[in-house]
Protein backbone atom coordinates (compact mmCIF):
# COMPACT_ATOMS: atom_id res chain seq x y z
CA UNK A 1 0.00 0.00 0.00
CA UNK A 2 1.10 3.59 -0.60
CA UNK A 3 -0.27 6.96 0.42
CA UNK A 4 -2.50 8.70 -2.05
CA UNK A 5 -0.89 11.55 -3.92
CA UNK A 6 -1.56 14.97 -2.41
CA UNK A 7 -3.27 13.51 0.66
CA UNK A 8 -0.38 13.80 3.14
CA UNK A 9 -0.85 15.66 6.40
CA UNK A 10 1.68 16.30 9.15
CA UNK A 11 1.01 16.38 12.85
CA UNK A 12 2.88 15.83 16.10
CA UNK A 13 2.69 12.57 17.98
CA UNK A 14 0.72 12.31 21.22
CA UNK A 15 3.21 13.42 23.87
CA UNK A 16 6.14 11.63 22.24
CA UNK A 17 8.83 14.26 21.73
CA UNK A 18 10.74 13.82 18.51
CA UNK A 19 7.91 11.95 16.74
CA UNK A 20 6.15 13.20 13.59
CA UNK A 21 3.13 11.52 11.96
CA UNK A 22 2.41 11.59 8.23
CA UNK A 23 -1.25 10.80 7.57
CA UNK A 24 -2.91 10.02 4.21
CA UNK A 25 -5.47 7.84 2.47
CA UNK A 26 -4.36 4.40 1.35
CA UNK A 27 -4.68 3.17 -2.20
CA UNK A 28 -3.43 0.11 -4.05
CA UNK A 29 0.08 0.33 -5.49
CA UNK A 30 0.82 -0.49 -9.09
CA UNK A 31 2.48 -3.79 -9.82
CA UNK A 32 3.19 -5.92 -6.77
CA UNK A 33 1.23 -3.77 -4.31
CA UNK A 34 4.20 -3.68 -1.95
CA UNK A 35 5.36 -0.66 -0.01
CA UNK A 36 8.87 -0.49 1.43
CA UNK A 37 9.05 1.39 4.72
CA UNK A 38 12.33 2.45 6.32
CA UNK A 39 13.04 1.16 9.82
CA UNK A 40 12.76 4.68 11.19
CA UNK A 41 9.09 4.70 10.13
CA UNK A 42 6.18 2.98 11.83
CA UNK A 43 3.02 2.34 9.76
CA UNK A 44 -0.48 1.85 11.11
CA UNK A 45 -3.68 1.47 9.05
CA UNK A 46 -7.35 1.83 9.91
CA UNK A 47 -10.41 2.38 7.71
CA UNK A 48 -8.29 2.89 4.61
CA UNK A 49 -6.04 5.46 6.27
CA UNK A 50 -2.34 4.93 6.82
CA UNK A 51 -0.30 6.68 9.49
CA UNK A 52 3.47 6.77 9.01
CA UNK A 53 5.25 7.65 12.23
CA UNK A 54 8.65 9.17 11.50
CA UNK A 55 10.90 9.07 14.55
CA UNK A 56 13.16 12.12 14.39
CA UNK A 57 16.30 11.91 16.59
CA UNK A 58 16.00 14.21 19.59
CA UNK A 59 19.34 16.02 19.44
CA UNK A 60 18.70 18.06 22.59
CA UNK A 61 17.94 14.97 24.66
CA UNK A 62 20.97 13.19 23.22
CA UNK A 63 23.23 16.10 24.20
CA UNK A 64 21.78 16.11 27.72
CA UNK A 65 22.51 12.40 28.03
CA UNK A 66 26.04 12.90 26.73
CA UNK A 67 26.75 15.71 29.18
CA UNK A 68 25.63 13.49 32.08
CA UNK A 69 28.56 11.17 31.42
CA UNK A 70 31.31 11.83 33.90
CA UNK A 71 34.18 11.78 31.38
CA UNK A 72 32.45 14.26 29.07
CA UNK A 73 31.60 16.56 31.97
CA UNK A 74 35.20 16.55 33.17
CA UNK A 75 36.50 17.23 29.65
CA UNK A 76 34.13 20.19 29.16
CA UNK A 77 34.88 21.47 32.68
CA UNK A 78 38.59 21.47 31.89
CA UNK A 79 38.04 23.33 28.61
CA UNK A 80 35.86 25.98 30.27
CA UNK A 81 38.27 26.36 33.19
CA UNK A 82 41.20 26.87 30.81
CA UNK A 83 39.31 29.43 28.73
CA UNK A 84 38.11 31.43 31.74
CA UNK A 85 41.54 31.37 33.39
CA UNK A 86 43.23 32.70 30.25
CA UNK A 87 40.57 35.37 29.86
CA UNK A 88 41.11 36.58 33.44
CA UNK A 89 44.92 36.47 33.34
CA UNK A 90 45.43 37.74 29.76
CA UNK A 91 46.46 41.25 30.89
CA UNK A 92 49.20 39.83 33.14
CA UNK A 93 50.41 37.60 30.30
CA UNK A 94 50.52 40.56 27.91
CA UNK A 95 52.52 42.69 30.34
CA UNK A 96 54.88 39.82 31.19
CA UNK A 97 55.57 39.11 27.52
CA UNK A 98 56.34 42.78 26.80
CA UNK A 99 58.77 42.93 29.72
CA UNK A 100 60.50 39.65 28.76
CA UNK A 101 61.16 40.76 25.18
CA UNK A 102 62.17 44.26 26.29
CA UNK A 103 59.22 46.25 24.93
CA UNK A 104 58.11 49.31 26.89
CA UNK A 105 58.82 50.13 30.52
CA UNK A 106 60.62 47.77 32.90
CA UNK A 107 57.99 48.37 35.59
CA UNK A 108 54.62 46.59 35.64
CA UNK A 109 52.54 49.68 36.44
CA UNK A 110 54.22 51.84 33.79
CA UNK A 111 53.87 49.08 31.19
CA UNK A 112 50.19 48.74 32.05
CA UNK A 113 49.61 52.48 31.58
CA UNK A 114 51.52 52.47 28.27
CA UNK A 115 49.26 49.75 26.87
CA UNK A 116 46.12 51.60 27.95
CA UNK A 117 47.39 54.84 26.44
CA UNK A 118 48.37 53.45 23.03
CA UNK A 119 45.92 50.58 22.50
CA UNK A 120 43.14 51.09 24.98
CA UNK A 121 41.75 48.38 27.25
CA UNK A 122 41.59 45.94 24.33
CA UNK A 123 45.39 46.01 24.13
CA UNK A 124 45.59 44.09 27.41
CA UNK A 125 44.03 41.10 25.65
CA UNK A 126 46.22 41.30 22.51
CA UNK A 127 47.03 37.83 21.18
CA UNK A 128 44.64 36.14 23.60
CA UNK A 129 42.86 34.30 20.77
CA UNK A 130 45.97 32.25 20.03
CA UNK A 131 46.39 31.45 23.72
CA UNK A 132 42.74 30.40 23.92
CA UNK A 133 43.08 28.03 20.96
CA UNK A 134 46.06 26.46 22.68
CA UNK A 135 44.95 26.34 26.30
CA UNK A 136 41.35 25.11 25.82
CA UNK A 137 42.24 21.69 24.31
CA UNK A 138 45.37 21.41 26.46
CA UNK A 139 43.52 21.97 29.73
CA UNK A 140 40.56 19.82 28.70
CA UNK A 141 42.74 16.85 27.73
CA UNK A 142 45.02 17.25 30.75
CA UNK A 143 42.31 17.38 33.42
CA UNK A 144 40.13 14.71 31.78
CA UNK A 145 43.13 12.36 31.45
CA UNK A 146 44.09 12.94 35.08
CA UNK A 147 40.60 12.08 36.36
CA UNK A 148 40.21 9.05 34.08
CA UNK A 149 43.63 7.50 34.82
CA UNK A 150 43.30 8.16 38.56
CA UNK A 151 39.93 6.37 38.67
CA UNK A 152 41.26 3.47 36.59
CA UNK A 153 44.27 2.94 38.89
CA UNK A 154 42.10 3.16 42.02
CA UNK A 155 39.65 0.61 40.57
CA UNK A 156 42.47 -1.77 39.59
CA UNK A 157 44.10 -1.53 43.02
CA UNK A 158 40.79 -2.25 44.78
CA UNK A 159 40.17 -5.25 42.51
CA UNK A 160 43.66 -6.63 43.04
CA UNK A 161 43.29 -6.14 46.79
CA UNK A 162 40.19 -8.34 46.84
CA UNK A 163 41.17 -10.94 44.21
CA UNK A 164 44.94 -10.83 44.39
CA UNK A 165 47.14 -8.88 42.00
CA UNK A 166 49.20 -10.18 39.08
CA UNK A 167 52.51 -11.83 39.96
CA UNK A 168 55.70 -12.51 38.06
CA UNK A 169 57.67 -15.62 38.97
CA UNK A 170 61.41 -15.70 38.28
CA UNK A 171 62.80 -18.98 39.53
CA UNK A 172 61.77 -19.29 43.18
CA UNK A 173 61.03 -15.59 43.51
CA UNK A 174 57.49 -14.22 43.17
CA UNK A 175 57.23 -10.52 42.33
CA UNK A 176 53.95 -8.79 43.16
CA UNK A 177 52.87 -6.56 40.26
CA UNK A 178 49.80 -5.09 41.93
CA UNK A 179 51.78 -1.90 42.72
CA UNK A 180 49.63 -1.16 45.77
CA UNK A 181 52.25 1.36 46.89
CA UNK A 182 51.80 3.49 43.75
CA UNK A 183 49.80 6.70 44.17
CA UNK A 184 46.87 6.86 41.71
CA UNK A 185 47.07 10.65 41.83
CA UNK A 186 50.76 10.66 40.87
CA UNK A 187 50.14 8.21 38.01
CA UNK A 188 47.19 10.29 36.81
CA UNK A 189 49.26 13.47 36.98
CA UNK A 190 52.11 11.94 34.98
CA UNK A 191 49.70 10.61 32.35
CA UNK A 192 47.94 13.98 32.14
CA UNK A 193 51.17 15.81 31.41
CA UNK A 194 52.38 13.31 28.83
CA UNK A 195 49.09 12.96 26.92
CA UNK A 196 48.30 16.69 26.81
CA UNK A 197 51.86 17.49 25.67
CA UNK A 198 51.85 14.88 22.91
CA UNK A 199 48.46 15.99 21.59
CA UNK A 200 48.83 19.76 21.91
CA UNK A 201 52.57 20.42 21.40
CA UNK A 202 52.05 21.52 17.76
CA UNK A 203 49.80 24.33 19.05
CA UNK A 204 52.61 25.48 21.34
CA UNK A 205 55.07 25.49 18.42
CA UNK A 206 52.65 27.50 16.26
CA UNK A 207 52.03 29.98 19.10
CA UNK A 208 55.77 30.54 19.53
CA UNK A 209 56.25 31.09 15.79
CA UNK A 210 53.39 33.60 15.67
CA UNK A 211 54.76 35.42 18.72
CA UNK A 212 58.37 35.61 17.50
CA UNK A 213 57.81 36.33 13.79
CA UNK A 214 54.33 37.54 12.93
CA UNK A 215 55.42 38.70 9.46
CA UNK A 216 56.54 35.23 8.38
CA UNK A 217 53.56 33.55 10.05
CA UNK A 218 50.58 35.93 9.69
CA UNK A 219 47.90 33.39 10.68
CA UNK A 220 47.50 30.03 12.42
CA UNK A 221 46.53 28.20 9.22
CA UNK A 222 49.46 29.59 7.22
CA UNK A 223 51.86 28.85 10.08
CA UNK A 224 50.69 25.23 10.25
CA UNK A 225 51.00 24.72 6.49
CA UNK A 226 54.40 26.41 6.27
CA UNK A 227 55.89 24.44 9.17
CA UNK A 228 54.52 21.18 7.80
CA UNK A 229 55.76 21.97 4.26
CA UNK A 230 59.26 22.98 5.39
CA UNK A 231 59.91 20.54 8.24
CA UNK A 232 57.16 17.91 8.08
CA UNK A 233 55.58 16.42 11.21
CA UNK A 234 58.90 16.79 13.01
CA UNK A 235 58.67 20.56 12.71
CA UNK A 236 55.37 20.58 14.58
CA UNK A 237 57.02 18.60 17.38
CA UNK A 238 60.23 20.62 17.62
CA UNK A 239 61.54 20.58 21.20
CA UNK A 240 59.18 17.77 22.28
CA UNK A 241 61.89 15.78 24.15
CA UNK A 242 62.96 18.49 26.64
CA UNK A 243 59.32 19.53 26.99
CA UNK A 244 58.27 16.01 28.00
CA UNK A 245 61.25 15.63 30.33
CA UNK A 246 60.37 18.91 32.03
CA UNK A 247 56.61 18.26 32.02
CA UNK A 248 56.71 14.80 33.62
CA UNK A 249 58.05 15.78 37.08
CA UNK A 250 56.08 19.04 37.09
CA UNK A 251 52.75 17.44 36.21
CA UNK A 252 53.26 14.51 38.60
CA UNK A 253 54.16 16.79 41.49
CA UNK A 254 51.47 19.35 40.61
CA UNK A 255 48.52 16.96 40.82
CA UNK A 256 49.98 15.02 43.75
CA UNK A 257 50.49 18.21 45.77
CA UNK A 258 47.00 19.50 44.93
CA UNK A 259 45.36 16.28 46.08
CA UNK A 260 47.56 15.98 49.19
CA UNK A 261 47.07 19.59 50.33
CA UNK A 262 43.34 19.38 49.63
CA UNK A 263 42.90 16.16 51.63
CA UNK A 264 45.04 17.38 54.53
CA UNK A 265 43.15 20.67 54.72
CA UNK A 266 39.77 18.92 54.66
CA UNK A 267 40.90 16.46 57.34
CA UNK A 268 42.29 19.20 59.58
CA UNK A 269 39.14 21.32 59.31
CA UNK A 270 36.73 18.35 59.21
CA UNK A 271 35.28 19.39 55.86
CA UNK A 272 34.05 17.28 52.95
CA UNK A 273 34.68 19.93 50.28
CA UNK A 274 36.44 23.27 49.89
CA UNK A 275 34.82 26.58 49.09
CA UNK A 276 35.95 28.69 46.13
CA UNK A 277 38.45 30.79 48.11
CA UNK A 278 40.03 27.66 49.60
CA UNK A 279 40.27 26.02 46.17
CA UNK A 280 42.00 29.16 44.89
CA UNK A 281 44.55 29.00 47.73
CA UNK A 282 45.18 25.24 47.51
CA UNK A 283 45.57 25.41 43.73
CA UNK A 284 48.04 28.30 44.02
CA UNK A 285 50.13 26.45 46.63
CA UNK A 286 50.23 23.25 44.56
CA UNK A 287 51.34 25.20 41.49
CA UNK A 288 54.04 27.02 43.48
CA UNK A 289 55.38 23.78 44.99
CA UNK A 290 55.46 21.90 41.69
CA UNK A 291 57.10 24.82 39.91
CA UNK A 292 59.78 25.15 42.61
CA UNK A 293 60.67 21.44 42.48
CA UNK A 294 60.85 21.21 38.69
CA UNK A 295 62.18 24.72 37.95
CA UNK A 296 65.81 23.67 37.25
CA UNK A 297 64.50 21.44 34.45
CA UNK A 298 62.60 24.40 33.05
CA UNK A 299 65.78 26.51 33.13
CA UNK A 300 67.72 23.82 31.26
CA UNK A 301 64.86 23.46 28.74
CA UNK A 302 64.96 27.19 28.03
CA UNK A 303 68.75 27.00 27.70
CA UNK A 304 68.35 24.24 25.10
CA UNK A 305 65.74 26.24 23.18
CA UNK A 306 67.73 29.51 23.24
CA UNK A 307 70.97 27.69 22.41
CA UNK A 308 69.45 26.13 19.31
CA UNK A 309 68.49 29.60 18.08
CA UNK A 310 72.00 30.95 18.76
CA UNK A 311 73.82 27.99 17.22
CA UNK A 312 75.52 26.81 20.44
CA UNK A 313 73.04 24.35 21.85
CA UNK A 314 74.14 21.93 24.61
CA UNK A 315 73.88 18.28 23.49
CA UNK A 316 71.32 17.26 26.14
CA UNK A 317 69.54 18.41 29.28
CA UNK A 318 72.23 17.22 31.70
CA UNK A 319 74.82 19.23 29.79
CA UNK A 320 72.57 22.28 29.91
CA UNK A 321 72.19 21.94 33.71
CA UNK A 322 75.98 21.59 34.10
CA UNK A 323 76.52 24.65 31.93
CA UNK A 324 74.17 26.75 34.06
CA UNK A 325 75.87 25.66 37.32
CA UNK A 326 79.34 26.30 35.87
CA UNK A 327 78.47 29.80 34.63
CA UNK A 328 76.05 31.03 37.33
CA UNK A 329 76.37 28.65 40.28
CA UNK A 330 73.53 26.74 41.94
CA UNK A 331 71.41 29.88 42.19
CA UNK A 332 71.42 30.04 38.39
CA UNK A 333 69.11 27.02 38.39
CA UNK A 334 66.41 29.23 39.94
CA UNK A 335 66.98 32.36 37.91
CA UNK A 336 63.58 33.82 37.03
CA UNK A 337 61.80 31.70 39.66
CA UNK A 338 60.10 34.74 41.23
CA UNK A 339 58.60 35.98 37.98
CA UNK A 340 57.51 32.46 37.08
CA UNK A 341 55.81 32.04 40.47
CA UNK A 342 53.83 35.25 39.95
CA UNK A 343 52.41 33.65 36.81
CA UNK A 344 52.04 30.05 38.03
CA UNK A 345 50.26 30.74 41.33
CA UNK A 346 47.23 32.70 40.07
CA UNK A 347 47.00 30.52 36.96
CA UNK A 348 46.92 27.30 38.99
CA UNK A 349 44.58 28.65 41.66
CA UNK A 350 42.05 30.12 39.24
CA UNK A 351 42.11 26.99 37.03
CA UNK A 352 41.24 24.68 39.92
CA UNK A 353 38.59 27.05 41.21
CA UNK A 354 36.83 27.24 37.84
CA UNK A 355 37.30 23.52 37.18
CA UNK A 356 35.64 22.44 40.41
CA UNK A 357 32.89 25.02 39.84
CA UNK A 358 32.05 23.65 36.38
CA UNK A 359 32.20 20.07 37.63
CA UNK A 360 29.62 20.95 40.28
CA UNK A 361 27.39 22.47 37.59
CA UNK A 362 27.77 19.81 34.88
CA UNK A 363 27.88 16.78 37.18
CA UNK A 364 25.29 18.01 39.64
CA UNK A 365 23.42 14.70 39.59
CA UNK A 366 26.50 12.78 40.65
CA UNK A 367 27.93 12.48 44.11
CA UNK A 368 31.04 14.49 44.94
CA UNK A 369 34.17 12.75 43.69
Amino acid sequence: MVLGSGSLQKKRGNGDEGEVWLVGEACAADGEGIMVVAKELEMEGKDGVLELRLRVPDVRQALKGLMRKREVGEFVSGALAGAMTKAVLAPLETIRTRMVVGVGSKHITSNFLEIIEHRGWQGLWAGNTINMLRIIPTQAIELATFECVKRTVISAQEKWKEEGGPKLQIGHVNIDLSFSWVSPVAVGGAAAGIVSTLVCHPLEVIKDRLTVNREAYPSIGLAFRKIYRDDGIGGLYAGISPTLIGMLPYSTCYYFMYDSIKRSYCRAHKKKALNRAELLLVGALSGLTASTISFPLEVSRKRLMVGSLQGKCPPHMAAALAEVVREEGLMGLYRGWGASSLKVMPNSGITWMFYELWKDILLVERSHL
